[in-house]
């Protein structure tokens, strides 16, 4: 059986261009600084690449993986009234970057991508970027319109916060 293909194109978009926006869709791109140092950036990747930060945000999320990684398939679980199914699109882990992104799948309120991505700059500061374009595909996400997309910001912000929160005893002196 072959897998659920996704539900947009290009797939992989934002692999290499974090603010990429293709036509008819709405972008998202929110950073947030989680302090500085080796410590918290390999925490907050952990954190990241091991879904903690999105349970610990009290979301849902089933997956066929304990760590993100392409083909990785992802349900996530808002308030036990919407599952979004999506499948990780690409991963990175490096000495200073590290991350993923996933792709929507048939069943999932909205079509796009999102990336989830930690990165510590040249003077030590740890930022997560969470960066997304996508549109309303269930009939629920186009009547929301921009609430819909208030919500996603609000979800992105929401999942800097619990990072900063989850990284923050390494970054207390």
């Amino acid at each position: 059986m072959s897998p659920a293909p996704f539900t947009y194109e290009p797939v992989g978009a934002t692999r290499d261009d974090l603010a990429v926006c293709p036509p008819g869709f709405h972008p998202l791109l929110v950073r947030t600084r989680l302090g500085e140092g080796p410590e918290v950036f390999r925490r907050a990747a952990d954190a990241v690449l091991t879904w903690e930060m999105h349970r610990s945000m009290g979301v849902g999320i089933d997956t066929t993986a304990d760590r993100a990684a392409p083909d990785v398939d992802v349900t996530v679980n808002l308030a036990g009234l919407i599952k979004a199914p999506c499948r990780v699109v690409w991963t990175v882990d490096e000495p200073r970057r590290a991350g993923w992104a996933y792709g929507t799948l048939e069943g999932h309120p909205e079509c796009g991508e999102e990336a989830f991505v930690v990165d510590r700059t040249g003077d030590g500061t740890v930022w997560l970027t969470v960066a997304a374009f996508s549109r309303a595909r269930k009939w629920y996400a186009r009547a929301g319109g921009a609430a819909t997309r208030g919500l996603q910001h609000a979800y992105a912000r929401r999942c800097g916060a619990t990072l900063k929160r989850l990284c923050a005893p390494l970054d207390a002196d």
